[in-house]
């Protein structure tokens, strides 16, 4: 017979969605029993950003050497150990792996079962040898790299974010299908590692961000030498002797590559978690939810990637504090993704928070305005050579921010700012008045909103007033 265990709640996928829920709610005196067949820590730390950001901190590297002859510093060039690069991707995630693991959640109090969990009725999983009675339930199994229906894609190795940060030997010409932010982040990193790098998109990259600053950074990396080749679409794909084929529609000529990378898109992690059993809809797109979070058996939650919202880490994170307050305070609890930042780390990074223009227009009608300030005029970016870039602010003709659009080196650190701004619906006269250290590229954000006020503050007006005061002494 399986073991029974009744708790307050049960957590599917220790990824950084079940994680945050599990830490949360067992420190808080709620019973927790959590599964996870998978590692620890999920796709977050295993093969997403934590690789990933290790992998590009070692590209930027390799580009610093490369840009250090404009300092005045005479350099040979960068000499890179791909294998040495991997072994330190590896070992960023070792690293941090002991946060998410089974013995400091254990020690939390978490009851942590390494196996699958299937729903066999409304109120109750099984997995491991364990039937578990629960008050609340949370699905947080997360997505898994979508693999596009291409002729010929089966009879390659595909690499995709799981399997790409393993890699040992160096790609001679690496094809990246997908130019979202995986495609880029990826695109840029390895070019700089010394691979040839050929990003194939249908549409246009980055279709999510501003189009000036995606334009921009179009511009970056073909500079780099990066091959972007956009508006095509992959007709079939073959193996050949010195690698991989990729055909186009178009009947181009094929695009020859060692190495194949698809990083097209997500699609949630529900295979054999029996939602069925449990009266839980959902979709080829996820578990659908309300804004609760709650699915349509009113005593389970669904979060993270899984649920078809936003499929960011932080946002899971977010999603967590929402199921902890409704579940276990019982508090209404909704979730608002007004003020969602997300950023592409590409260099320079691509920060976006809010609405862009074009979603702002359709939202407000004619009720918009737009303000714009470059790096060129930052005397932070000019010293230090890195002026490509940005910020676009777009607001409400009263000046309340509903967006803003950062390109720009730490653009994802600056973006915090404008994540506080909106969701506090401040006006853009709070950032006017605000005192910024010299020299930061934090002062762009003062510069942009000043060049909103400017034609006001110097208008016919205030001359006037400042005249007749001066008549009165």
């Amino acid at each position: 017979m399986p073991e029974t265990i009744t708790c307050d709640l049960c957590i599917i996928g220790a990824g950084s969605a079940g994680l945050s829920v599990a830490a949360g709610a067992v420190q808080l005196g709620a019973s927790t029993v959590l599964f996870e067949s998978g590692e620890m820590g999920g796709d977050c730390l295993n093969y997403g950003c934590v690789p990933s950001k290790a992998l590009l901190a070692a590209a930027h590297r390799a580009q610093d050497i490369r840009g250090a002859g404009a300092f005045g510093i005479q350099t040979t060039g960068p000499v890179i150990d791909f294998q040495a690069v991997m072994r330190r991707v590896q070992d960023v995630i070792a690293s941090i792996a002991p946060h998410d693991s089974v013995e400091r959640f254990e020690k939390l109090g978490v009851r942590v079962i390494r196996a699958a969990a299937q729903f066999t009725g409304k109120q109750e999983v099984s997995g491991g040898g364990v039937r578990v009675l629960a008050r609340r339930f949370v699905i947080a199994t997360g997505s898994q790299a979508s693999l596009p229906s291409i002729p010929g894609l089966s009879a390659v190795e595909v690499l995709t974010n799981e399997t790409v940060f393993t890699l040992k030997q160096q790609p001679g010409h690496l094809i990246i299908i997908g130019g979202g932010p995986i495609g880029i982040e990826m695109a840029q990193a390895f070019h700089r590692l010394g691979c040839g790098v050929t990003v194939l998109e249908s549409a246009q990259i980055l279709q999510k961000d501003e189009p000036e600053f995606a334009t921009m950074l179009r511009r970056i990396l073909l500079t780099e030498g990066v091959s972007l080749r956009e508006g095509v679409k992959v007709s079939s794909i073959e193996r050949i002797a010195n690698g991989i084929s990729v055909n186009l529609e178009d009947h181009s000529e094929p695009v020859i590559g060692t190495h194949l990378l698809v990083a097209a898109g997500r699609k949630p992690r529900l295979e054999g978690l029996g939602l069925e059993q449990a009266g839980i809809a959902f979709t080829g797109k996820g578990v659908t939810v309300d804004t609760g979070l709650r699915t349509s058996n009113r005593r389970v939650y669904a979060i993270g990637d899984v649920n078809g919202g936003p499929q960011f880490t932080h946002s899971a994170g977010y999603q967590a504090g929402i199921v902890i307050r409704s579940a276990l305070f019982r508090l209404p609890a909704r979730t608002d993704y007004r003020a969602l930042p997300w950023v592409t780390y590409c260099d320079p990074e691509l920060a976006h928070v809010g609405l862009t223009e074009a979603e702002a227009r359709k939202q407000h009608d004619g009720d918009v305005r737009t303000v714009q300030a470059d790096f060129r005029g930052n005397d932070r970016a000019v010293a230090e050579r890195e002026t490509d870039g940005g910020i676009k602010i777009v607001m409400r003709g009263n000046g309340t921010i509903l967006g803003v659009s950062i390109l720009g080196s730490g653009a994802g650190e600056l973006v915090g700012l404008w994540s506080l701004a909106i969701s506090g619906r401040q006006k853009l006269k709070a950032v006017t008045g605000l005192i910024l250290p010299y020299p930061t590229r934090s002062e762009i954000a003062k510069a942009a909103a000043s060049r909103f006020y400017a034609p006001r503050l110097f208008s016919t007006w205030p001359r006037l007033i400042v005249r007749l005061l001066r008549k009165l002494g």
